[in-house]
């Protein structure tokens, strides 16, 4: 058990972003990982040029990396933004457009899971009304992801830091995977359970870990206080990804911690070199 038991991945949006984005899958793979993540790269565009797809596609064969996780278009990320498809008007029509190349690219590279975030809250807009388009917008993306095998993952962010977002707790995001499952009937929406993310709202982990192991699609990892690497903060992360282990769960475990004042390659002193590289 421990950390060299885990399957860890490396996220490319917020490790590495010292380097160009075509340049950080090579430079996780000099750290040792052969799994990466990636937020929606293009921020500004649900439908970037084929060529920018295609390299990127190239960087990451040609650094050996497997993407394993992909979100799909979530505007100003990071920024201000948490996410489009429950924002009514332009964003949920990016988020729309953005749902077949998301996944077209992800079929591209292999990748088997999409992470579709809910998006906030917007003034003099019911919340029931949000939470219809949201469940519209999800439901074409749960199918679209699998007509690609892949999954679609649901994510609770926290409340100091994304006030205005609706999923701030464990339950609210189950709650959502289990609405789309009951809509399409494909059993492919996932949770996308972040103990970083959870434990600033202050759940209780372990508790969260037993009782929606067997929901979950995939997993980050940060520390608190600080969002730093495992170790900088207080969080038992070692014992609560054992846990997950015990309770069922086999998949990737995101990286999704900030390196501090250093460059990324030397954040990842907590992890033995000989287990980085994907089994």
């Amino acid at each position: 058990m421990g950390y060299p038991d885990q399957r860890f991945d490396v996220n490319l949006s917020i490790l590495f972003t010292e380097l160009p984005l075509l340049e950080r899958p090579a430079a996780a793979a000099a750290a040792g990982f052969t799994a990466v993540e990636l937020w929606w790269p293009w921020i500004e565009t649900p439908t970037p040029p084929q060529a920018e797809l295609d390299a990127l596609k190239k960087a990451l064969d040609d650094a050996g990396t497997q993407l394993v996780g992909l979100n799909f278009y979530a505007g100003q990320l990071p920024g201000p933004d948490r996410g489009a498809l429950s924002v009514p008007g332009t964003e949920s029509d990016r988020f729309r457009a953005n749902i077949d190349v998301a996944a077209g690219f992800a079929a591209s590279v292999g990748c088997k899971a999409l992470n579709a975030l809910y998006g906030n809250r917007v003034d003099g807009v019911d919340p029931a009304a949000q939470d219809e388009l949201a469940l519209e917008n999800l439901v074409a993306a749960a199918r679209a992801a699998d007509r690609i095998g892949a999954v679609l993952l649901i994510e609770t962010l926290n409340g100091p830091e994304s006030p205005r977002y609706p999923l701030l707790s464990a339950p609210a995001g189950i709650e959502i995977v289990d609405r789309v499952n009951a809509a399409t009937g494909l059993g492919n929406a996932k949770f996308l359970l972040d103990l970083y993310h959870l434990s600033m709202n202050g759940e209780d982990l372990s508790q969260v870990v037993t009782a929606y192991a067997a929901k979950t699609g995939h997993v980050q990892i940060a520390d608190n206080p600080g969002r730093g690497a495992p170790g900088t903060g207080s969080l038992p992360l070692e014992q609560l990804l054992d846990e997950l282990t015990k309770a069922g769960y086999d998949g990737w475990v995101g990286l999704e911690y900030r390196p501090g004042d250093r460059p990324s390659a030397e954040a990842f002193e907590w992890l033995p070199a000989t287990a980085r590289a994907a089994r």
